[in-house]
């Protein structure tokens, strides 16, 4: 996959092949690496073996040369391809439908004078976690034209796309049947008139249809769901059933609970999904939060990154895209664990990357 990537370099005064330099990079941030003098010391570092199997003749890459060759690489490719290698391996089986959540995130690190930042529009598996694509959105008020962008390069017949009120848009909602799959999208009141239609109807009559409760990180959680059908009357191109979600929140140390109410459409009929597998969708849209933007801030310290310059934000972030995807599919359930499991040696980066 990394061979496959165009290489912007001129090829006079070429010492090392982008695939190489690539590898390097993608095993440096598998061990935590966080910059590009991160990645050139981990390389340094690297045992005569690794090195050798990753293509190394010669010297090692300096920090120049990751920094010069990741700068100007042609980010779109860079994620189609890592995009499409994470769709095969987490293609459904038969009899399974993939849900794939569509979130953005602003890469504050990058923002410098008036410029608030690289704004990327990612998607994540929710069964994986994997990442199957990532387009630059600009701002974030951006993400909506880039909605389309985003899911052209990602197989979606036949899966659920999830996404917040932003995306509750008709366009999206039309683009997604054209292209044979299904949405459930949280509504708010930037669709004042969908809104208006969903807090109106008999949510009083209509009987709950799942109930979860939950315990754990110092707080409970009591979820109710309601579902009716809304095929006709309903102003949202394809909706079939409009959603309620009551969640009812305590810490522990505090006796008072705290109540939101959410609505949400989606154009899976009652015959497609149970309530209680519409209950599991929507909780799952939580996962591009918890399970990759989380993860970047946290355990790589995104938004304090200060790489700025040409394409760098967006390619380091596409590098922990694929390190996260990478990880996720070899069975590691913390990615901060694992970071430091493979730091630890040099040589189980490039193991788990050829075993993945």
């Amino acid at each position: 996959v990394l061979a496959r990537v165009a290489d912007p370099r001129h090829r006079r005064g070429v010492r090392h092949r982008l695939a190489v330099i690539l590898g390097l990079a993608l095993c440096a941030v598998v061990a935590g690496a966080r910059s590009f003098t991160a990645i050139a010391e981990w390389a340094a570092d690297a045992d005569e073996q690794t090195l050798r199997m990753v293509g190394v003749r010669g010297a090692v890459p300096s920090e120049s040369t990751f920094r010069r060759a990741l700068q100007r690489l042609d980010a779109d490719a860079f994620d189609g391809l890592a995009g499409a290698r994470a769709q095969r391996r987490t293609a459904p089986g038969p009899g399974e439908r993939r849900v794939i959540a569509v979130d953005g995130k602003t890469l504050r690190g990058s923002a410098s004078g008036g410029d608030p930042g690289n704004h990327l529009l990612a998607a994540l598996d929710h069964a994986h976690g994997a990442v199957p694509g990532q387009v630059e959105a600009g701002a974030k008020t951006n993400e909506i034209p880039r909605f389309s962008v985003l899911l052209d390069g990602i197989g979606i017949a036949g899966a659920v796309i999830t996404a917040d009120a932003m995306h509750a848009q008709r366009r999206h909602a039309t683009c997604l049947a054209s292209r044979g799959a299904h949405y459930l999208l949280t509504v708010k009141r930037n669709q004042p008139a969908l809104f208006a239609q969903l807090a109106a109807l008999p949510w009083r009559q209509v009987p709950a249809a799942d109930d979860t409760r939950e315990r754990g990180h110092g707080r409970a959680e009591r979820r109710t769901l309601k579902v009716t059908a809304v095929a006709a009357g309903l102003a949202f191109p394809h909706a079939a059933q409009a959603i309620q979600i009551v969640r009812r929140r305590r810490l522990s140390r505090n006796k008072k609970w705290s109540r939101e109410t959410v609505c949400a459409v989606t154009s899976l009929r009652a015959a497609q999904a149970s309530p209680a597998g519409l209950a599991a969708i929507i909780r799952g849209h939580r996962a591009i939060e918890d399970r990759l933007h989380w993860v970047r801030d946290l355990d790589y310290d995104e938004d304090r990154s200060q790489v700025r310059t040409a394409c760098g934000p967006r390619v380091m972030a596409s590098l922990r895209n694929l390190a996260i995807t990478i990880l996720r599919l070899a069975g590691h359930a913390s990615i901060a664990a694992a970071l430091r499991h493979h730091a630890r040696r040099p040589d189980r980066p490039l193991r788990t990357i050829m075993n993945c």
